[in-house]
């Protein structure tokens, strides 16, 4: 029960040679959906890679906020 009979290898290299062989709209269309998920995986690391920054860039909070703020915008008049 627990081995493969060698038909159900064969039905499975066949559903592979149909979804990923070949030059059929199906084997396009897998390969269209291999790079969309490799796309979402890179902007998803990317969009995290983006939040650690931003978080870093935050201003650090005092007991009271607008006291941080106080201290932004008394910072951007002695700049000016």
């Amino acid at each position: 029960m627990g081995a493969f009979s060698i038909w159900h290898w064969v039905i499975v290299l066949a559903v592979v040679l149909v979804l990923f062989g070949g030059k059929g709209k199906i084997s396009a269309l897998m390969g269209d959906f291999g790079k969309g998920l490799k796309s979402f995986k890179k902007g998803m690391k990317d969009e995290d890679g983006d939040d650690a920054k931003a978080s870093e860039d935050a201003p650090k909070l005092t007991e009271n906020n607008s006291e941080a703020v106080n201290q932004t915008a008394s910072e951007e008049k002695k700049s000016d």
